[in-house]
């Protein structure tokens, strides 16, 4: 018998809706907790309860969040908490350990803002997360780690948790059904015409429109591959309103018009790829494995994108796909050029990606070593024997 999983995370939780049906496919009862909208889930018919944190600084809210979550974990009783994004990974231990419970697994999908900008206020806060995560870590029963460069982090800093640490790549990715989403030739056809792309050649990025996922940089690089390509257009696919301060600002992105086209978050990303030719990713965040860039492999896609952990997992620099160092926008500029002039090699690298994310990052391969943690988890625990008869 498996036992019941509580996975909680932030806004974009409805993006592990594939996780959690593989999961249930596997015999595990799972219910959803998250900030984002509810729709998705009842979709999937995934049971799901909201709740809110502030993504930013706000100990106040948080002690609120904290409450409302050790309550929802007190009437839901699970076996295992799985959280996911880094203010659940800290909060949801405090909440667990209120009622006793300390069955918590945390992801670290990547070590975001905080351990990645070199702003004064990131800096004054890199102690602080530091001590909460050692503060929770003996609470923590498992931390899963999505790169080995963020597992050295959290080892080097003695900030994993009593039950140690393992190392499971990235999210997966749903490659069947992402595939069958991808539409005909004459849907895309219609849909370059309605974007107005005609036939220009296609530069996109989705991710959220911040100025530390490297935004300003694409837009510089973007001015100068419109300089030596005039039929280059890039297409950002992302939410700009829920960045707040870290936001790129509408006026930065009307400088670049007409070649720069900004047209928020969307439900069809597999059908906006396939009309691509080339994925830039600019990020300057630590990242977990940034699922955007498996999804762009599996859409034979040529990537670029930068030398931060996690993008470093799926590109190997002139193998597959290229690398450029964050906030460098000339050396950006002059991979799209190279990537959109050598389609024969482009599409080589592209080929070489796709073959990485089946082999290494599918959907089911990332369910089975996580169903194995949980498992084992209740089994060390002494709680296998509870489950089984609970039923």
């Amino acid at each position: 018998m498996n036992p019941y999983l509580l996975l909680i995370g932030g806004e974009n939780h409805n993006l592990r809706i594939p996780f959690i049906l593989k999961l249930k496919e596997m015999g595990f009862r799972a219910t959803a907790v998250g900030t984002g909208a509810p729709e998705p889930f009842a979709e999937a018919k995934v049971d799901y309860y909201p709740f809110e944190f502030d993504r930013f600084v706000n100990p106040l809210a948080d002690l609120g969040t904290i409450r409302a979550l050790s309550k929802l974990i007190a009437d839901l009783k699970p076996d295992v908490i799985q959280t996911f994004d880094t203010k659940p990974n800290v909060l949801v231990p405090f909440a667990a350990n209120m009622v006793g419970t300390l069955q918590v697994v945390r992801t670290i999908n990547g070590l975001g803002w905080v351990y990645s900008s070199r702003s004064l206020s990131a800096l004054a806060l890199r102690p602080i997360f530091r001590a909460l995560h050692k503060l929770t870590s003996p609470w923590t029963a498992l931390t899963v780690f999505q790169n080995r460069d963020d597992q050295e982090f959290f080892e080097q800093r003695n900030i994993v948790g009593r039950g140690g640490n393992q190392l499971i790549p990235g999210s997966g990715v749903d490659i069947e059904q992402f595939e069958q989403s991808v539409p005909e030739g004459s849907v895309v056809t219609e849909l370059r015409q309605t974007l107005g792309l005609a036939d220009s050649e296609v530069v996109i990025t989705v991710t959220r429109l911040a100025r530390v996922k490297g935004i300003p940089a694409l837009l510089e690089a973007a001015a100068l591959v419109h300089e030596r390509r005039k039929n280059v257009r890039f297409l950002l696919i992302g939410s700009r309103q829920s960045e707040g301060k870290l936001a790129v600002t509408q006026a930065e992105i009307d400088r670049h018009a007409p070649y720069v086209m900004a047209i928020g978050p969307r439900s069809d990303v597999p059908a906006l790829l396939s009309l691509a030719d080339v994925f830039a990713f600019p990020t300057e965040l630590r990242e977990g494995v940034p699922r955007v860039l498996l999804e762009a492999a599996i859409a034979g896609l040529p990537i670029v994108t930068t030398t931060m952990p996690g993008c470093v997992d799926i590109v190997q620099d002139g193998v597959s796909g290229f690398l450029v160092p964050p906030g460098k926008p000339k050396v950006l500029a002059d991979r799209i050029v190279n990537l959109l002039w050598d389609r024969q090699n482009a599409k080589a690298m592209a080929a070489r990606a796709r073959m990485l994310v089946k082999e290494q990052f599918s959907l089911k391969i990332t369910a089975d070593r996580y169903a194995a943690a949980y498992r084992e988890l209740v089994d060390r625990s002494g709680l296998y024997k509870q489950v089984v008869e609970r039923g």
